[in-house]
């Protein structure tokens, strides 16, 4: 624990990637295989079930600190953090520990999951009583469930792949899926025999780059594959020895979410990997994202569902045919052979996402602006020739995506943020006019600068009119333009309308509120489907 505390330490207080790769690799050349294997798991963002309440958690924190519960609430709300909060709060260490990661995990952490209450509460004392400040800060974050450092997965690849001399690409990949954090994980991880690959695992999707250039900075036309943008649940499909499996772009395994797409798969000859996009696609026309939503998170989908939500998946790539990764050939050879095998399956349910032909950017720029009547959220551009890479890497895909719709809202409530931003208030709640009234609208968290931030925290604090737990309802007196992609009427709402990924774009010090946008003129956006 003492080693992984240091390593958490090292991540958290640098932002700089040479010096995170250098403590990373330090610490993976010294520690045991159990422990490289649990702490792959934490840095790759896996999380496991919580174990125990937060809230008895902090009941549990004030006592063994003989505090009241009050104060250590007001103390969270200054932290921002429960695990952060508790270690800060708790009685100074006498000692800390030398047992390793592993231990805590497996014979601490895991078990306290069918231990009865009172076990639960003298086990987490004895364990805190145990350890120095840093590690209870750490052990408490994998306690919640809520461990997170400035790495990505794919930092922690280029961290394993600098250890053992294996190519980052078969790191990803052997990282993909299912696996559980054992010494074999990760010798099988750091393994030189590079021909591996179990019945289920997936391979690292390509993600494109945002294009913010003119597309005619990027050459003829010709050069590229177009294609729509389509807003649906990016998927991989595997068929191998048999057996199939749905894999989303967070590496959930959603084949039984889809049981119309694994009897499709059963058709697919064994030794292939597609890539493409789950739709809901009703009289061969995509459906908003809002009805893909009802079938997600269900254990078991009935009838009536399959029957209104049906759908396809709509294939852009083929990674692997035969049994042979094919993602090295150039993007013309696989859509071929990827066209060919979607014929062969002739099931409506697969289907291949469809070419965009326009003989100058002018044309293609014109057709852009019907995406939103498609249904679809822009174009997406690959280079021909190009192989199917790993991660998000620059030059060979790009997304580029109609502009989103804007709206002038009025600040109305205000509640603090959480972990470094916990001191502030930065989670926002938006309205528009409705007549002569203010009616929320949406909520949004980004787009400010820090500076910004400080100045509405200080707002908020100085225009305070009513209190209700963490939420503060404000003066309405600020005007923001906030930018979202979508739009759907929704019954859950006050304003009867829903947004999908509203952010700010900029603080309207210009416009007085009685500016702001109206909800008639924001229900106007509505689709012809929906209006």
């Amino acid at each position: 624990m003492k080693a992984f505390t240091a390593l958490y330490t090292a991540l958290d207080e640098t932002t700089k990637t040479n010096e995170k790769l250098a403590a990373m690799r330090r610490y993976f050349e010294q520690a045991s295989a159990r422990d490289a294997a649990w702490a792959i798991y934490y840095l790759s963002g896996r999380r496991q079930r919580q174990t125990m309440p937060t809230r008895v958690l902090r009941e549990l924190a004030a006592e063994e600190a003989g505090i009241p519960e009050w104060l250590f609430e007001e103390s969270y709300g200054a932290v921002g953090d429960t695990g952060e909060a508790i270690a800060l709060l708790l009685p100074s260490a006498e000692q800390s520990t030398a047992k390793p990661l592993h231990y805590w995990v497996e014979d601490v952490i895991i078990p306290l999951r069918r231990a009865d209450d009172e076990e639960r509460r003298r086990t987490v004392l004895e364990t805190w009583r145990q350890m120095d400040n840093r590690q209870r800060f750490v052990f408490n974050k994998l306690l919640t469930g809520g461990f997170r450092v400035g790495v990505s997965q794919r930092l922690v690849t280029r961290a394993l792949a600098q250890v053992s001399g294996i190519n980052s690409e078969v790191i990803a990949h052997r990282l993909m899926g299912n696996w559980q954090p054992s010494p074999e994980f990760f010798e099988q991880l750091l393994d030189p025999d590079t021909q591996d690959a179990d019945n289920s695992r997936p391979y690292p999707f390509f993600l494109a780059y945002p294009l913010e250039d003119e597309p005619s900075s990027l050459g003829e036309p010709s050069d590229w594959q177009v294609e729509w943008k389509w807003d649906g649940i990016r998927a991989q499909l595997i068929r191998r020895a048999g057996e199939s499996y749905l894999w989303s772009r967070g590496e959930e395994l959603v084949t039984p979410t889809f049981p119309e797409l694994d009897e499709m798969a059963a058709a697919l000859p064994d030794g292939v990997a597609i890539d493409g996009e789950i739709l809901v696609w009703i009289d061969d026309k995509v459906q908003p994202f809002a009805q893909l939503q009802r079938r997600l998170g269900r254990k078991r989908i009935g009838k009536k569902l399959l029957a209104e939500v049906p759908v396809i998946l709509l294939a852009y790539d083929l990674l692997e045919f035969d049994g042979v990764d094919i993602r090295d050939r150039p993007l013309e050879e696989r859509r071929a052979q990827l066209q060919m095998l979607i014929a062969a399956t002739n099931d409506s349910r697969l289907q291949l996402s469809p070419q965009v032909e326009a003989g100058d950017w002018d044309t293609l720029t014109e057709l852009r602006e019907e995406s939103r009547a498609r249904g679809v959220e822009g174009f997406m551009l690959k280079r021909h020739g190009s192989p199917y890479r790993v991660g998000r890497v620059r030059g060979d895909w790009w997304k580029w995506k109609v502009d989103p719709y804007t709206v002038d809202a009025v600040l109305i409530y205000a509640q603090r943020g959480s972990g470094r931003r916990a001191s502030l208030y930065t989670d926002y709640t938006f309205a528009v006019w409705d007549d002569d009234q203010l009616v929320p609208f949406a909520k949004a968290y980004s787009g400010l600068t820090d500076a910004e931030i400080r100045k509405v925290d200080r707002f908020v604090r100085q225009n305070t009119q009513d209190r209700f737990g963490p939420v503060r309802s404000v003066t309405p007196q600020l005007v923001f333009e906030l930018a979202f992609e979508n739009i759907r009427r929704s019954t859950r709402h006050k304003s009867g309308v829903a947004v999908r990924f509203p952010r700010i774009l900029r603080w309207r010090h210009d416009k007085p509120i009685a500016e702001a946008d109206t909800l008639e003129q924001i229900k106007a956006m509505l689709p012809e489907s929906e209006a």
